[in-house]
């Protein structure tokens, strides 16, 4: 007998239908899995038996063919067996032939004992459920919270094989799980830009990348703050829209990071500087998320720029352009989001002492050349704001002076980027200063007769490119918008063009 369970698979962020087609046939007993399964997948017939004989079920000795078609998709993980089990038991007869599960989809591990543990990708199934027309979704009990992200879904939270065949044969529902009696994650509180004492320059460009979205470079010697500024960032991010932590969550849903509820502050992502190109974009079989899509709408921080591969470093220049990154691979093409603020710092040479005021740096040219070649001119130019940082004249050891605070410089980033949203409302796909182009950015950030005037000059004196040009425009309507003004004045596009003058890398 032929049963049909529908399920899904996740590739990127995206959640792909399958059909779990299970046929029970005479002969020699025997049970396969087929449909381009992975370990993972094909290893679940273990999970599936031991499920079902502790649960006091029968493995039925006949021939059990499983396809997960479409079969020419490649397909991971362990969420299947709960489907597979299910379509065993209506083949077998062992649940009513009148239970229709055809607006049904069906995610789960199973465990030996037969309970029913959880799974990645669940949001993104919710999110396919709800397109297809799917009434309900059959979850384990630890993804419940994830599952009703979305409004409009009937959710079934099971805790094991059992549960599930109960609420079947009833008709009923299974209890919800009380959310009340769960453990809370207790907050913790971040850190504060008020821990940062003196450091002026670097803290106005930190307000102006939060305010705009813009790219931010940080260059100074060891121990200067650079760090302690990036994880900063965050903390005077506007919080994110519902459709923005959706978006955040659909993204560490797939990769099982979901905590349960969704959040509201913004994604930072630091990885080492050995991470693989695969780590920093995504990849494997099934293609998984990298740090910049799980930076997705947050902070992407990479500390000590020059130490990382420069093939990974480089693959970086078209989803900081675009905000969305294509892989293409022999099995086909996956497109994850991508729409990060980059934080980069570095040394201004290798042994990083270089313009510190002291006699220590020992670096020569030829030894300075090296290191500059370590980042493209290319991916620099993508970079709005950059900062070379000073040591600072006195060290307060007391610590008892403190800068202004994270919360009273986002309330001047929050007003700035309303004023973005209010001007960008109408444009698809822009929504910070950042993000305009073309024709949008020429209208929008025209500076005045005098402004106009500075920026001619500097690009004939630079020989800056279109792209730096823009990018210039670009912080300096977001110079123009944490004051309040409508016009981008000669003031705005000076101190824009002081974020891009001459440094560790040259002029533009």
């Amino acid at each position: 007998m032929l049963s049909r369970i529908g399920t899904c698979t996740v590739t990127g962020v995206d959640a792909i239908p399958v059909c779990a087609e299970v046929n029970l046939a005479s002969g020699l007993p025997r049970f396969s899995i087929v449909g381009l399964a992975h370990g993972a997948v094909r290893e679940g017939r273990e999970r599936v038996t031991a499920a079902l004989a502790n649960s006091n079920f029968e493995l039925p000795l006949r021939r059990i063919t499983v396809n997960l078609a479409p079969a020419d998709q490649r397909k991971g993980g362990s969420a299947f067996d709960l489907a597979i089990a299910l379509g065993i038991l209506l083949g077998s007869g062992q649940l009513p032939n009148d239970i229709d599960l055809s607006d049904s989809v069906v995610l789960g591990e199973l465990g030996l004992d037969g309970s029913v543990r959880a799974v990645p990708g669940v949001l993104p199934a919710a999110m396919l459920a709800a397109r297809s027309g799917a009434r309900r979704l059959i979850v384990p009990t630890a993804n419940d919270a994830e599952a009703r992200m979305l409004n409009g879904m009937e959710v079934w939270s099971v805790s094991s094989l059992g549960e599930l065949v109960g609420s079947l044969r009833s008709r009923k529902a299974p209890i919800r799980p009380d959310r009340a009696a769960q453990a809370c994650a207790e907050s913790i509180p971040g850190p504060d830009l008020g821990d940062v004492i003196g450091q002026l320059v670097a803290r106005r460009a930190l307000e102006i990348s939060a305010a705009g979205g813009h790219n931010l470079l940080l260059v100074g010697p060891p121990g200067i703050g650079k760090t302690m500024l990036a994880r900063r960032l965050p903390t005077i991010l506007p919080e994110l829209s519902e459709a923005e932590a959706l978006e955040v969550a659909r993204v560490r849903s797939a990769v099982g990071l979901v905590s349960g509820a969704l959040e509201l502050e913004r994604p930072f992502r630091a990885p080492h500087h050995t991470v693989s190109y695969a780590g920093l974009m995504g990849g494997g079989r099934p293609i998984r998320p990298g740090e910049i899509t799980l930076a997705h709408r947050g902070v992407l921080f990479l500390d000590e720029m020059t130490e990382f591969d420069r093939r990974t470093l480089e693959s970086l220049r078209q989803p900081l352009e675009e905000g969305t990154l294509t892989l293409s691979r022999a099995a086909g093409c996956v497109n994850l989001p991508a729409r990060v603020v980059l934080v980069a710092a570095m040394n201004p040479c290798p042994c990083g002492y270089r313009g510190d005021g002291s006699d220590r740096c020992r670096c020569d040219d030829r030894a300075l050349d090296r290191y500059r070649a370590r980042v493209s001119g290319p991916l620099i130019d993508r970079i709005d704001v950059r900062v070379e940082m000073g040591s600072p004249a006195a060290v307060p050891f007391d610590r008892t002076t403190t800068g202004e605070s994270s919360a009273d410089v986002r309330n001047r980033v929050e007003r700035a980027r309303q004023r973005q949203q209010e001007r960008y409302r109408d444009e698809l796909g822009t929504d910070c200063n950042a993000e305009a182009k073309g024709g949008l950015l020429a209208r929008i950030a025209r500076p005045d007769s005098a402004g106009l005037t500075l920026l001619r000059a500097w690009h004939r004196d630079r020989r800056a490119s279109a792209r730096a040009v823009d990018r210039v425009l670009r912080v300096s309507r977001t110079l123009a918008d944490l004051e309040g003004q409508n016009l981008v004045q000669a003031p705005h596009v000076a101190e824009a063009l002081q974020y891009r003058s001459p440094g560790v890398f040259g002029s533009d």
